[in-house]
Formats: C-alpha cells, sequence, structure tokens
C-alpha cells in the first residue's frame, strides 16, 4: 500500500485538486506541505489531533512538513464554523501561545536536521504595505466568489466584518509567502478551510504562473476533528497541566462505539491489516478496542509511562488494579469539621459536581458510589482517619477521583 493510499484507507482525504500529481509527490517523498494552527490558546487540544498525526505519518515517509502558526493571522481571526467574531488578542498572548504550540508539536514532529520547519505568518503578514496589498494581492480575488464560500455564509446572517473578511486573503498570501520562501507545494486543511485553501492555489498560479506546483488536500478535520476536540466540560487539552493523562486516556476510553475505529484508524498508527481485523468486534470486545484507542494516544502525546499509569488507574476504578495512579484530590484539615466531612462536600471539593446543589441531586439520583458502595443519604458523614489510604469517589459511571488526606 503507498502512503497515499493508506491516508485514503484511514479515511483522512476528503477533497483533493489534483489526485496525480499529489499522489506522485507524496509516495516519492517529495511533499513539502504545510498545516497552519490559529494560537487561540495556550494549548493544543484534541480538534488539532489529525493534523498533527498526519504530518508525523508524512514525515515518516520522507515529506518535509511545514508546521504554519498563525501568529499574524490570529490578529484578524478566522470566521470559519463561527457565528460571532472571535475575541481580539494581545500580541503578548499570541507569542507566549506560538510558544507553547512549539513545545508540544515537538512530540509529533521531528525539527531537527531540516526534516521539518516551523514559522510564524507573523513575520511576512505584519510588514504588509495595505496599498500593495489592495494591488499585488486583492486584485486576484472576485468578491463575489468569495462571498459563495461555506466560511462567510454563518457569519453574513449576523454580520461579517471587513476585518474578518480579509482572513482569505491572509490565508491565501501564507501559501503564496510558503512557496516562494521554502518550495513549499502543498497544503492540508480541514473542509472548512476549503474555500481559503483554493484561494491559495488560485494566488499562486495568477502571480507565478500556471506551472507552478501548488496542490491542495482537504482532510476530515472539521466533521471528525472537531467533534472529536469537544466534550460537555470544553476542550480536551494537549497540555497535562488542563488535561490530565488520565483524564486524556478517559476522553478516548470513553468515546461511541460508533466512533472508536474511525479514530483507530484516523489517529493511531497500528498497521490498517490490525485495525481492519477489528471490524468484526462487537460487544466487550470493542471495549477493547476502546482501550488500545486510549492507550496509543495517551502515550503518543504524554509518553508510555504516563499512558500506563493512566490505563492502570483506569482498570483501578473498575476494580482491576491499584488505585495509586487515580487523579486524586488532597482534602485539608478546614475541610473537616469535628474530624468528619458530608458527603456533599465531598462531591463539591473533589471538582466532580459544580456546587453543592447538584451534589444533593446525584446523591438523590443514585448517582454516587464510595469505595464501590451506593450512597442515597444527603446526610452520610465520613471520619478524617477514613481517608489515609484514599477514598475513591464516583460519580455516575465515568467520573471517578480519588480523595485523600
Amino acid at each position: 500500500m503507498t502512503v497515499y493510499d493508506e491516508l485514503k484507507a484511514r479515511g483522512l482525504i476528503a477533497q483533493v485538486t489534483d489526485e496525480e500529481e499529489i499522489k506522485e509527490l507524496v509516495n516519492s517523498g517529495k511533499a513539502v506541505f504545510y498545516i497552519g494552527f490559529d494560537p487561540t490558546a495556550d494549548s493544543l487540544h484534541v480538534g488539532h489531533f489529525m493534523a498533527l498525526c498526519l504530518m508525523k505519518r508524512l514525515q515518516m515517509a520522507g515529506n518535509k512538513p511545514i508546521a504554519l502558526i498563525g501568529g499574524g493571522t490570529a490578529m484578524i481571526g478566522d470566521p470559519s464554523g463561527r457565528t460571532d467574531m472571535r475575541t481580539m488578542m494581545t500580541k503578548e498572548t499570541i507569542a507566549h501561545n506560538c510558544k507553547c504550540f512549539k513545545k508540544q508539536m515537538s512530540r509529533f514532529i521531528d525539527f531537527s536536521e531540516g526534516k521539518a520547519i516551523m514559522v510564524n505568518n507573523a513575520d511576512w503578514l505584519l510588514d504588509l504595505n495595505y496599498v500593495e496589498v489592495l494591488r499585488e494581492v486583492g486584485a486576484c480575488f472576485s468578491v463575489n466568489r468569495m462571498l459563495t464560500a461555506e466560511c462567510y455564509k454563518q457569519r453574513m446572517e449576523k454580520g461579517l466584518s471587513f476585518l474578518e473578511f480579509n482572513y482569505m486573503i491572509m490565508q491565501s498570501y501564507d501559501f503564496y509567502a510558503l512557496y516562494q520562501k521554502y518550495g513549499c507545494n502543498m497544503q492540508f486543511g480541514g473542509d472548512d478551510q476549503w474555500s481559503n485553501m483554493l484561494g491559495g492555489t488560485e494566488l499562486i498560479r495568477r502571480k507565478l504562473g500556471k506551472d507552478a506546483y501548488a496542490m491542495t488536500i482537504t482532510l476530515l478535520l472539521n466533521s471528525e476533528g472537531k467533534k472529536m476536540g469537544k466534550t460537555q466540560s470544553g476542550a480536551v487539552w494537549l497540555d497535562p497541566n488542563k488535561t490530565s493523562p488520565y483524564d486524556f486516556y478517559q476522553y478516548w476510553r470513553n468515546v461511541d462505539d460508533a466512533d472508536v475505529l474511525n479514530c483507530i484508524r484516523m489517529l493511531t498508527f497500528l498497521p490498517m491489516e490490525e485495525i481492519d481485523a477489528m471490524n468484526s468486534w462487537t460487544g466487550s470486545e470493542l471495549n477493547k478496542a476502546k482501550e488500545i484507542l486510549a492507550f496509543e494516544l495517551t502515550k503518543l502525546v504524554h509518553g508510555e509511562e504516563e499512558a500506563e499509569k493512566a490505563q492502570n488507574a483506569a482498570k483501578a476504578v473498575f476494580g482491576a488494579g491499584d488505585s495509586a495512579n487515580m487523579p486524586s484530590v488532597t482534602l485539608n484539615a478546614e475541610d473537616f469539621t469535628d474530624g468528619k466531612i458530608d458527603i456533599l462536600s465531598m462531591l463539591y471539593r473533589s471538582g466532580l459536581v459544580p456546587s453543592k446543589s447538584e451534589a444533593r441531586r446525584a446523591v438523590e439520583q443514585g448517582g454516587v458510589t464510595v469505595n464501590g458502595e451506593k450512597v442515597t443519604d444527603i446526610k452520610k458523614i465520613y471520619l478524617a482517619d477514613e481517608f489515609t489510604d484514599g477514598i475513591v469517589l464516583k460519580r455516575g459511571k465515568k467520573n471517578f477521583i480519588k480523595l485523600v488526606k
């Protein structure tokens, strides 16, 4: 199976502009490709995961990744997939976020010896002369055509600012600049970026001639990647200080049955033959597949040691292992009154509920257990001495914490 064929088999490719040329570049290791990341937070999240894994796959096949940090485009804000305008960030915040991104990306991409580069589009976008941009770049874009782009349609309903309207031109200019500076001949992005990416391809061909090498591929980052990047409580971050390795593991351990094999195909580096053998798995076998997915992705992001700790902690929760590595909260002396603490205070202090009233509902609905025993009395009291070795507190089927003193 060729590199390109494997990308398709894993469900990564949605659309391409010139499949034969792209196949040749990717399969021969001659692709110099970029994927952009706007630094809107100080950590990447699992919505970026597919792009990072793709960059790693292609680099392993001899191709050269360019990780483009959008320090310049972040000053504007991408309107794609949004119904409101993004909050403006300061230059200092953007610079800090860019630094955080580079550290995290280095776990996926080898930046040594010219094997990959990381660039910031602020280096060229912030120095552009407005009149020159209008003359040299603006003349290549049709407003009528731009307004048909999906990335603008949602915003048009509530009002699209001129600031955001320029985002397509800026992203297109990125490809144009990367082509000239680094010989970048291919770009990847989510399906919500298709119009912006085509704008970059068209700009190169109009400015540098129809023979200029500029290819475009889009991935299923919007329909799948962004779906994977959010939970009910918000984003699942790659930074262990924002999402612990255990919570990261549990997120993937709890994916829907219908999604687990797709996630394994798109995000892990297991051989396709091994993954295809899982197609017939049902019932408890799907739980095994989820454990494989969770372990492989936690290992990729946090290392094998942390993955093993998370896996052992998860097994402990279900009574099959040591709870030493389970996420824990330490109770202080002030948490106890006369050496005692009630179940509602325990739930609130653990972070499993946002309020005491929510804790009351959880207990009354029968969704709380302590060391495997269901608690139905909202006045249930525990002594401080009981926390010496830790108490495992559980809310619902998937939320656990160990309370220690």
